[in-house]
């Protein structure tokens, strides 16, 4: 398993770590403690022939904490640290530099496989056929992207294999930022379509926005007060009526200091115990989930 000194050697000097904030650290944590429950259930059934861990947006596997400036543990890391531990590791990443970090890091496990290029379709043409009822394998996927950059086809083909619990990263900010303003008649359309395409259709309309006459414009449409909630809720019905998940659970809000929603951390499962699982552990971290003032 890779040390802190194995993993700081020989590593390429022109790959530059990301910088993360509150919430990444505190998701970090959350997807940790589920891999290690979720692994620790399996194993006591005998049917599940392998257990897999799969990472779409991986980035280097180890990050730099923006409060602390320290290194920061990232997810594949952390996934191959549990116990009792995954069979098999799936991990994507656009970005070479990173690619290659990961590969080094792997040092040719062959339980290890690393993909360079868009997660949207290396997930559907090679990771997630590797991943079947039929062949009693289960996976763990991690959905983090960094904006509104995930295809729903890739979230309604998880939920329809029924193999696959999912975290994913629902990034409100970015939809507030460049889709969801107050008058939606102003907004880019290549900004809209990104949405559309994260979202599967233009539904997320009805949930955003809201007909609001006037005196002066009867017509009028504009962004409903609670947004973030709506759409959030409304998402949340997606995956299970139109991704097939079984089991969604309220997402959890990371909030910023002001007590502004950055992203909702959401889960999806076929499962009851998944659902009760990570209830709990939502509830544990739900007093943490807002970003403490910065002090410096």
């Amino acid at each position: 398993m890779p040390t802190d000194e194995f993993i700081a050697a020989d590593r390429p000097r022109e790959l530059k770590f990301d910088e993360i904030g509150y919430w990444s650290e505190l998701k970090l944590e959350i997807v940790r403690d589920y891999a290690k429950a979720y692994t620790t259930a399996l194993s006591k059934q005998g049917w599940c022939k392998s257990k897999v861990y799969v990472d779409a947006f991986a980035g280097a596997g180890t990050h730099v904490s923006r409060r602390s400036g320290e290194s920061v543990q990232g997810s594949p890391l952390n996934a191959l640290s549990v116990t009792p531990a995954f069979d098999h590791f799936f991990f994507v990443d656009l970005d070479s530099a990173k690619v290659d970090e990961l590969r080094r890091v792997a040092q040719e496990r062959t339980d290890v496989d690393v993909f360079e290029g868009d997660c949207n379709r290396i997930l559907l043409e090679r990771v997630f056929p590797r991943i079947t009822f039929a062949d009693f394998r289960r996976g763990l996927c991690l959905l983090d992207p960094y904006g509104l950059d995930l295809d729903w086809n890739v979230v309604r083909t998880a939920g329809q294999m029924r193999t696959l619990d999912v975290f994913l990263n629902f990034p409100v900010m970015d939809m507030n930022r460049n889709v969801l303003w107050h008058n939606p008649e102003k907004v880019d359309a290549k900004q809209a379509a990104r949405l559309t395409r994260y979202w599967g259709d233009d539904s997320w309309r009805k949930a955003a926005y809201r007909s609001d006459p006037d005196l002066f414009d009867s017509d009028r449409v504009a962004k409903v007060t609670d947004a973030n909630e709506a759409v959030a809720a409304a998402f949340r019905e997606r995956l299970r009526a139109t991704a097939g998940f079984a089991n969604v659970p309220p997402p959890l809000p990371m909030r910023n200091s002001t007590g502004a929603t950055v992203y909702y951390l959401f889960f999806a499962s076929q499962k009851d115990l998944a659902n009760s699982i990570v209830s709990h552990i939502f509830k544990k971290y739900a007093g943490r989930c807002v970003q403490p003032p910065d002090r410096s």
